[in-house]
């Protein structure tokens, strides 16, 4: 089964050219935490004692928080989830994440910015597969 965990260099340029001037841009996240997260490579960041990759993902939006939020973005969501009423039976995931950003340059700031970088690695070590989709309103969704 394939994982999904890290952006590519190719999916982030078309991100980048297909948002870029749409304005506000939201980020669905779903997210499948390891049992035990995995700080294999990451001895700076390591926890004193193993935690799940639950608590790994806690700790990056500890770090990541005040990041988002210096940009002018914000956290709209975080929640459980599971099954999906619609759609596979065999695909489930451990929460959902939804994170406004105020434009694809303020996404790609965060991104790059380092002191973010510095504990993106708690990320890594809590997941074991993700998806990540951008959306944007329609033009008209306001007044429909």
């Amino acid at each position: 089964m394939e994982r999904y965990v890290e952006v590519t260099q190719e999916a982030g340029k078309q991100f980048y050219l297909e948002f870029i001037g749409k304005g506000p841009v939201v980020m669905l996240n779903l997210l499948k935490f390891k049992e035990k997260a995995d700080y294999t490579d990451l001895d700076h960041l390591k926890p004193a004692v193993e935690i799940s990759g639950k608590d790994a993902y806690k700790l990056y939006m500890k770090h990541t928080k005040p990041a988002i939020e210096k940009i002018g973005s914000r956290v709209l969501f975080y929640g459980a989830a599971n099954s999906f009423l619609i759609g596979p039976t065999t695909e489930t995931w451990d929460a959902v994440l939804l994170v406004e950003h105020p434009s694809v340059e303020a996404f790609m700031a965060f991104a790059q910015n380092k002191e973010y970088l510095k504990t993106l690695g708690h990320r890594t070590a809590a997941l074991e597969d993700s998806r990540l989709l951008p959306i944007t309103a329609k033009e008209n969704s306001k007044s429909s």
